[in-house]
């Protein structure tokens, strides 16, 4: 059955803005950062999930064509998981450029169970029944894609609502359908470059506006799902030129913002 959340919180609604910084800016910012924010208590984690998605990827070909309206399943740990590891089932959706998150804890053996579809049920709250939902919309849903990353996690000292996040060392691995047999996986980013989401509910801190202008650091768009799917076709393609439908394959782009590669 479920748990209690504890200081996890089970619903978000806020904009979340990204940021590709190189190892200078990084350093630079964060010295900034120390003013107005500060570590959370979790300080340095790393956090493993697996993507679910319909055997053909529909879930994230949708994604990437930006619409106004998206939505993805996920499994998360926070850590090394095992049987016992408190685990959440998340619902993550975008609309207009805000970002609403609905997620439910409970054991990992039992998260895991009910997603495979050998488990029981995960309670009658009403974001289990969102769950289910979203299950019963989508039909077959298989463990598609692991992602991992370190993340430092801050929030505001005046404003505990407003967050920055840097993550690094992301891997993904589209073979690792369980996270407590995690492989190494695959790098998204360069060595040495870090992708940094500014999670704001209400205003965002004008001073953190003009610092972030002063760096040269700006917006992105970036999946880390979309991303991962976008090497796995890569690779496909190279292994077997001629299996993959050219709609499928040209299906994701690229565009480069100051000098970056955002995905779109």
């Amino acid at each position: 059955m479920v748990k209690d959340m504890g200081g996890y919180r089970e619903v978000f609604q806020r904009k979340e803005i990204k940021y590709l910084l190189d190892d200078k800016q990084y350093r630079e910012l964060m010295t900034f950062l120390d003013s107005i924010a500060k570590v959370d208590e979790y300080g340095l984690s790393r956090i493993n999930n697996i993507y679910y998605d319909t055997p053909d990827h529909r879930l994230v070909r949708a994604s990437i064509e930006k619409p106004l309206y998206k939505e993805k399943l996920r499994l998360r740990t926070y850590g090394k998981a095992n049987n016992e590891t408190n685990a959440f089932i998340e619902i993550k959706k975008k609309y207009a450029g805000v970002v609403y998150k609905r997620r439910i804890s409970g054991k990992y053996q039992d998260m895991y169970a009910y997603l495979s579809g050998e488990g029981n049920d995960i309670g009658t709250t009403q974001i289990a029944r969102e769950i289910e939902a979203f299950r019963q919309l989508y039909g077959e849903l298989i463990p598609a894609m692991s992602i991992c990353y370190d993340r430092i996690a801050m929030a505001g000292t005046e404003d505990r609502d407003f967050r920055i996040t840097f993550d690094s060392n992301i891997v993904w691995d589209d073979k690792c359908s369980d996270l407590r047999r995690i492989t190494r996986g695959k790098p998204l980013l360069q060595k040495g470059q870090y992708l940094m989401e500014i999670k704001v509910s209400n205003a965002f801190p004008r001073k953190l506006s003009e610092k972030l202008s002063e760096l040269c650091i700006f917006p992105i768009s970036f999946s880390k799902y979309g991303a991962g799917y976008a090497d796995m076709i890569k690779n496909t393609l190279i292994r077997t030129p001629k299996t993959i439908p050219a709609v499928q394959a040209g299906e994701w782009k690229n565009r480069r913002v100051k000098g970056e590669v955002a995905y779109v």
